[in-house]
């Protein structure tokens, strides 16, 4: 009979209190791959709210040119 361990279920940051700025360049680094491609929620563990702030912060990122589009 084997064992099931159950993963922790991952917080979302913003709702525990954190806060994400396109301006803030190494804390939107965390939420995109070596690629450049924008992580998805299983990976960040974000709420759905926070997962389409975080996207829309990191196209401002790109477009300010603070952030690669690709790397």
């Amino acid at each position: 009979m084997a064992e099931f361990h159950r993963k922790k279920k991952k917080i979302c940051q913003m709702c525990a209190g954190k806060n994400v700025d396109y301006k803030d360049v190494p804390i939107i680094l965390k939420y995109i791959n070596e690629k450049g491609k924008i992580l998805p929620r299983r990976m960040t563990g974000n709420c759905a709210k926070h997962q389409r702030y975080i996207a829309s912060q990191i196209k401002y990122a790109r477009f300010m040119a603070l952030i690669p589009f690709t790397k």
